[in-house]
């Protein structure tokens, strides 16, 4: 058997709230609830169970996913509908914009928990040759 990452806790204050931020920013779904966990399932089988702490435990981190350019489209859409703060760059030097590294878009935003998520096109360095 290959080694394949299964799933992640993600801290948040609300894990519905950051759940469903989520879920309806990148088109996806709520695919269970146990214990304290509610999770957001990936394409690729990984799940993100977010998970409620109190927010001074919450440590933020940076998770990045890489989306076609559809779902770009449609996420970043939704990101300006709702006028969430993005930028182009990790550190928030460039705000309102995308970037266009390695020939793809990119587009850094927080959650509500004070995550950075950035959302790419095209894997960092390109795609192989």
């Amino acid at each position: 058997m290959s080694v394949e990452f299964n799933h992640t806790i993600v801290h948040a204050r609300d894990n519905r709230e950051s759940a469903r931020f989520f879920a309806e920013l990148l088109g996806l779904e709520i695919t269970g609830e146990w214990g304290p966990f509610v999770a957001v399932a990936l394409a690729n089988g990984v799940t993100l169970d977010f998970a409620t702490i109190p927010a001074e435990s919450i440590t933020p981190q940076h998770y990045a996913f890489l989306v076609s350019e559809e779902e770009f489209d449609a996420a970043y859409a939704r990101i300006r509908e709702r006028g969430i703060e993005h930028y182009a760059d990790p550190h928030r030097r460039q705000p309102g914009a995308i970037n266009r590294n390695d020939g793809g878009r990119g587009v850094y935003f927080m959650d509500p928990a004070g995550h950075s998520m950035e959302l790419i096109t095209v894997p960092y360095g390109g795609w192989p040759a």
